[in-house]
């Protein structure tokens, strides 16, 4: 049968496009056309003006029909950093992130490959990225005209309080660390929840992350030197309790946003845990640590390259690199008549 020659169906709404990618198995939806003007002139008002005004953007894109619970994206927007190529901001099932290193090293080989960085460089082509918790440096491999490998450089990432000890439901007292990497996340081994982040059923691991989560969001105050808009928990990070330096991968699962599992070692996480890492002394500066994801097996690497400040916190630069892929493009449209068509998100 010969379909007729038509891109896209009638309709009466306006057309997202994207390119879809992902990095460690974990999405990357980018909206390249289609999304309306954004108000604002910092990335972080842009940021407010998104979740007021024109979050339909998100629920369309990242809930089902057309998207999953897990799905994660981000917005393009002009930046007022000097020195930056894009502006991104990130979405996910329940809101927006202030940083995401998947992203990042998804959206460097993406700005090589649509014209939005630099002219191509080799060995690597540098990447600006402006994300809402600061300017993040990447760098992407490119070679005989392909792009390849990614790596970024974090923001001032640190240890925010190590011991602290939260009273979770189901669970009782435990002891858990909140580090910084662009994010806010609670770490603990999943051992003490008498899990395994390679073995254990994944909802077994996200009902203790997720206890976790709301145990630490009652019980600690967190505060940034930099903005209250930075100044909330993102998500529990569930490890496999090898911090210690070892040439050996550590595992680890990430839960974040509401009960969204990283199919990624999760970049800003592996950028916290590395902070952690330093400010326990387990680590030293460029010593190279892999961590693989508890749920996909896939690896990034990450070390501490620089000591920073951030206000009164001893903080370090953190390097993480890992590969991303392409998987496709899509245009979405959306009927009046459709009673789902702004999205929908099972619980």
């Amino acid at each position: 049968m010969e379909l007729a020659r038509r891109q896209l169906p009638p309709h009466d709404s306006p057309v997202l496009s994207v390119v879809d990618m992902h990095t460690g198995g974990e999405p990357l939806r980018i909206v390249v056309a289609g999304l309306p003007e954004v108000g604002g002139q910092s990335l972080l008002e842009k940021r407010r003006f998104v979740r007021r005004e024109l979050d339909w953007v998100r629920r369309l894109l990242m809930l089902e029909p057309r998207g999953h619970r897990d799905m994660y994206g981000v917005l393009l927007v002009p930046s007022e950093h000097g020195e930056a190529h894009l502006g991104a901001l990130f979405m996910h099932n329940e809101g927006y992130s202030t940083m995401c290193g998947h992203a990042v090293l998804a959206l460097a080989r993406f700005a090589v490959d649509y014209g939005l960085a630099r002219e191509p460089q080799s060995p690597e082509t540098r990447v600006n990225v402006h994300c809402p918790c600061g300017l993040v440096t990447a760098f992407v491999e490119y070679a005989e005209g392909r792009t390849g490998r990614a790596r970024f450089h974090s923001v001032p990432a640190f240890a925010f309080a190590t011991d602290v000890i939260v009273d979770v439901l189901g669970f009782g007292k435990i002891k858990v660390d909140i580090g910084y990497g662009g994010a806010f996340y609670a770490y603990v081994s999943a051992n003490k929840f008498g899990l395994d982040v390679c073995s254990s059923k994944t909802r077994d691991l996200v009902d203790a992350a997720s206890a976790v989560t709301e145990a630490v969001k009652a019980q600690v105050k967190l505060h940034h030197p930099d903005s209250e808009d930075l100044a909330f928990l993102y998500g529990t990070i569930l490890t496999d309790g090898n911090d210690a330096f070892s040439e050996e991968p550590t595992a680890n699962i990430c839960v974040f946003a509401d009960a969204q599992v990283d199919r990624s070692p999760t970049g800003s996480g592996v950028t916290g845990r590395i902070a952690l890492q330093y400010h326990k002394g387990l680590i030293q500066l460029n010593q190279t640590r892999t961590f693989k994801s508890g749920t996909t097996d896939s690896l990034f690497t990450g070390k501490a390259v620089k000591e920073t400040i951030c206000g009164d916190f001893k903080a370090v630069t953190v390097e993480v690199s890992g590969q991303a892929y392409y998987t496709g493009t899509a245009h979405f449209v959306f009927e009046n008549e459709d009673m789902l068509k702004n999205g929908f998100f099972l619980k």
